[in-house]
Order: C-alpha cells, then structure tokens, then sequence
C-alpha cells in the first residue's frame, strides 16, 4: 500500500461509511467523495486528503510521494477538522517545518476524512511547483 512510511507506526484510522464534500479553496471546487472508491491511488494514506485531491485532478505538490517525509503537502482544514483523524507527532514535527505553520495545518497525506462532515481545505499559494507547472 502506498504512502505509509515503514519507520512509522499508525494508529487506527476511523473509515468513511457514507459520501461526504470536500471544497478546494482558493479554486473554490467541490469533490463528492465515494468512499466505496477509496483508496483512489497509492499516494498519501488511504482516503486522505491528498489521495482524494490527486484523483480529481487537483495538484497538490507532495516531494516525498506522501509518506510524511517532507512538509511540501500542508494545507489548511478550514472547516470539518473535527472529522479528520488526530494528527500524529511525526506528523506536527513536520508541519513545524512549513511556511505560513498554522492551528488548522495538516499533511494531506495524512489528514483522513472520516465522512461525518463535509470539508473546506485551503492550498495555499506557495505550495505549487513551479518547475512542473511552468512546463
């Protein structure tokens, strides 16, 4: 299975059982999320936010392929925190390493949705690759 880090051990994770929204900002789109799909490719944790965003065409720049390695995944949960999985320690030792580190960052390849809520997510600005995009 894809964006797990073999170094690190995960806690159980709370599945989604029903479709739930999830709203990219500052794009402003919205994504229905089937959770009978999930897991929709092998990058971040099953069901997260960055597995959802890439299978809807949503770029966000992830440098270590999500497995919490690096912080170049941050984004911010706006609204529906309280459905996300807790973030681990290995997980806030590394938002401390993002620019604009804020009470609602997360990783998106570990931040697990478990569909009670719908969600608003912010990627920030910075957090686009330039090189890639630019081609």
């Amino acid at each position: 299975m894809g964006g797990t880090n073999p170094y690190i051990r995960y806690s159980e994770l709370k599945k989604a059982s029903k479709p739930f929204r999830v709203r990219f900002m500052p794009m402003n789109i919205v994504i229905e999320v089937d959770p009978s799909k999930i897991p929709y490719g092998e990058t971040g944790l099953p069901g997260s936010i960055l597995d959802i965003a890439l299978n809807h065409g949503i770029e966000i720049d992830h440098a270590c392929g999500g497995v919490s390695a690096c912080a170049t995944c941050h984004i911010k949960v706006k609204s529906g925190e309280k459905s996300c999985n807790e973030a681990e320690d290995f997980e806030l030792d590394m938002l401390e390493t993002a620019p604009g580190y804020s009470v609602q960052s997360r990783l998106s390849c570990q931040c697990v949705p478990d569909g009670s809520v719908d969600l608003e997510i912010e990627i920030p600005e910075w957090n686009k690759n330039l090189a890639r995009e630019g081609q």
